[in-house]
Order: C-alpha cells, then structure tokens, then sequence
C-alpha cells in the first residue's frame, strides 16, 4: 500500500479514482486559524503568531504530526510524500519547496498566489480606480470580453471562442478601440474613466522599493475570459473584480472578491488598523511592515536547489484567464528559477504548463488534468511529463462526458490549431 501525504486541488478530474481510491493517506490543514461567519476574513493577521502559521509555520507543523499519525497507523515509514494545492494552497506548495525542501518528494502548485504582498496592493489599487465613474457594469464586461475574442480568437488558426495565446493578444487587444464617441454612453462603449480602470488592471503594480527577493512590483492581469460568467469564486470580472456594484468600504458580499481580499489586507495585514479608510493609505507609510510581511508571506525565492539536489519534482499549472491573481506573477517566477539554476538544471525537475481560457478554479476551458498521476510517475518511475492534455467535463452520472479537449502545452508554447475538430486535442499541436 502506498502511504503518502496529500493536500488536494479542487479541479480533480471527475473520472478517475480518489486519492484514497488509489491507496494514498490524505491530509489537510486551516493553517492554524479560522474565520467565523460575519467577520472579515482577515481579521486572524491582527495576532502575530496567527499569521506566522498561515505564512508558513502550519504546513510544516501539520506535515511533522501527519506523518508521525500515519506511522504509527500503518506501522511503517511512508514511501513518499506529495503536495497538492491550488490558490493560497498553491503558494503554500512553493513555500515547502523553497523553505522545507527536504519534506517533499512531489508538489504541484496549481494557480498560486505567489507575491502576496504585491497582488493585494495590485487589487486594492484595481479596486480604488472602479470607485464611481470607472465602475464597469455585467453588459460592458461583455462588450470587452466579446473584443478580446474578435481580436485575437482566430490567431491560432481556429475558430473556437477560445484566445489560444492570450500573453500576445494582450498586446494586440487595445481597449481604446471601445471608447465612446463624444457625447455618448451605455452599454455598448467605454468612458475615459472605464477604459483607465481596464488599464490600470492590465499595468503592473509599483513598489517605491524592494520587497523580499528583490521584487518592487506585482505583474499586471492579462486579457481573455473577462465575461466567464460568475458564481461564487468562479468567473471572470464580475465575480473577482468589479462584483456587480462598484467597491464599498467595508466591502460589500455583491463587491469584487479582490476587493473584499485586497482592502481587508490594506487595514488588517498592512496597516492593521480595521477602521483605515483604504483611500488615504499610502504605501511608503507602511515600508517596514510590507517587507516583514513580503518575507513571511511571498513565496518568490528562485533558489530551489536544495529541493532539486535530494530529487524533489515540481509541476506549476496557471490559468491564463486567472483574475484572482496574475498568472503572469507565476510566469515570472518560474522564468526566475530558471535564470537562477539554469534552464537545462530546472527542466530536471520543475515544469511549467499553461492553460488557455481557464479561470482561477477551473472554469472557462478545458482545465481538468491528472497531475497526481503525472507527478508520481515522474517521481517513482522518472518519467519526465511533456505536453500534457486537459479536458472539459460534463458530470453525467453513472458517467462524466467529456465536453472539450486540449493540449496542456509546456511553457511558453501555446496551443496552435492544425485541422479536424476544434472540441479534440488531437486537432492541435504545442509551439511557441
């Protein structure tokens, strides 16, 4: 019986077995603290220990006691340990590799939200530009979404509503191109004010000085998936940064979620001062708590060579139409370690996969993998993964129909459209 650790993504393929299925040990932690209903989210950072443990010291506390639970269960040593996390869980992966590297032996990192600090001053300030005038309501998120598609969907030689390669749309998609003509407005145009929020969401976010690992800005969020209808933590603009009301203080349920996680970071985290009116903080006030923060919470460090010298493996996935934070912030990162260790050291044992259209959960495109299957595989049989495919599916019980299908392409290759049926992988080939 395989014995191992494993913290689990919520995009698991619908048609294949559990983890406990398939004989592994499965568990999972809070990070020391919980959110009771009716307070902010962020409250917990106020006491210093708290925030310790969700920065870092829970998983490693959490995996020391798991595995002495499971050895004195099973009566054995384990053979191997996984991590698997998506989001916050995501960035909770990369911190075991960089600061505990000896205590996996597989990890995937799905959607992290690596650079914390920079991607909740990134949404407060995307936020405070959406403040009156610059609010863009459901039917305007249509009309850009609707834009981007006309401009960039057949670049890849298809015609599937899908942005294949949203990294070169982002700089082909000018927003301008929606501003309404003098004297003009509704539904189907831009203000000044709309088109200088889409910018602003779009720019990076600047530093007046370094945070942990030398980074003083956080990447802007790309283009692609702006319409994904939204529904709790899935979607796209609506339900992470505009909401369907423009942002309030104290954030409203019907605002953006990156506002309600951004301006609750802003008084909580960083000024830690729950009655801050967001608008008048200013970041050079707050240096030294913004970099003891950053070096708690920001898992950019590129130097994974401990983690790769006792065999560790390392699978990155970012959505592409990820609005809760920039895949581009994940992007960056791994192109960090590669210029770190070198790009033919990384590729023993890091990749790297992008998916097209996807949104921060999963949905949008296709966006559903095995990489469990794909991570143990390169750990206890060295198989290293290539391109991979990834499917959108239909749960249909006793079955789960399969919707759509395309290749999950290695960084920086993009799906690229060769003949057949556009709903089949096999209709498309990974190039840059």
């Amino acid at each position: 019986m395989l014995i191992t650790g494993l913290a689990l993504p919520p995009a698991y393929p619908f048609d294949k077995p559990s983890p406990l299925a398939r004989g592994f040990v499965t568990y999972g932690t809070d990070s020391g603290h919980e959110t009771k209903q009716g307070e902010p989210p962020q409250l917990f950072a106020l006491n210093d220990e708290a925030f310790e443990n969700f920065a870092h010291r829970a998983y490693k506390k959490v995996r020391d006691a798991a595995v002495a639970l499971m050895q004195r269960a099973y009566g054995r040593k384990l053979d191997k340990m996984y991590f698997m996390g998506s989001s916050e869980g995501g960035r909770e992966g990369l911190t075991m590799a960089q600061r505990y590297p000896d205590d996996f032996d597989g990890i995937f990192a799905r959607v992290p939200v690596i650079n914390w600090v920079g991607l909740q001053h990134a949404g407060t300030r995307s936020g405070l530009v959406t403040m009156g005038e610059g609010w863009i309501n459901p039917a305007q998120v249509k009309l850009v979404g609707d834009a981007v598609r006309a401009a960039c969907d057949k670049a890849d030689g298809s015609d599937d509503a899908l942005v294949q390669d949203p990294v070169s749309c982002k700089a082909a998609f000018k927003v301008e191109t929606l501003r309404c003509a003098a004297g003009e407005s509704g539904d189907q145009c831009l203000t000044d004010a709309q088109i200088k929020a889409v910018n602003t969401l779009h720019a990076p976010y600047k530093f007046p000085f370094a945070l942990a690992n030398g980074l003083d800005d956080y990447p802007g969020w790309g283009v692609s998936g702006e319409d994904t209808p939204a529904i709790g933590p899935t979607g796209g603009w609506v339900a992470w940064w505009l909401g369907t009301a423009p942002p309030a203080q104290p954030p409203a349920p019907n605002n953006g979620i990156a506002w309600i996680y951004g301006a609750g970071g802003i008084q909580y985290v960083f000024a830690r001062d729950p009655k801050l009116d967001v608008t008048t903080y200013k970041v050079e006030e707050h240096k030294a708590r913004l970099i003891e923060v950053s070096t708690l919470m920001d898992s950019t460090d590129p130097d994974l060579s401990r983690f790769r010298v006792r065999g560790g493996r390392l699978i990155m996935l970012e959505h592409m139409a990820d609005y809760a934070q920039s895949p581009y912030a994940g992007i960056r990162y791994f192109d960090s370690v590669e210029r770190k260790l070198g790009k033919a050291e990384t590729a023993e044992f890091a990749r790297l996969y992008t998916a097209p259209g996807v949104d921060h959960v999963g949905s949008g495109a296709p966006a559903n993998v095995d990489m469990l299957s794909v991570l143990v595989d390169w750990v206890e049989q060295g198989k290293a993964p290539g391109d991979l495919e990834v499917a959108e599916q239909k749960v249909e019980a006793p079955s789960f129909a399969t919707l759509r299908a395309m290749p999950l392409c290695r960084w920086p290759a993009w799906p690229h459209y060769k003949s057949g049926p556009v709903t089949e992988a096999s209709s498309f080939t990974c190039a840059p």
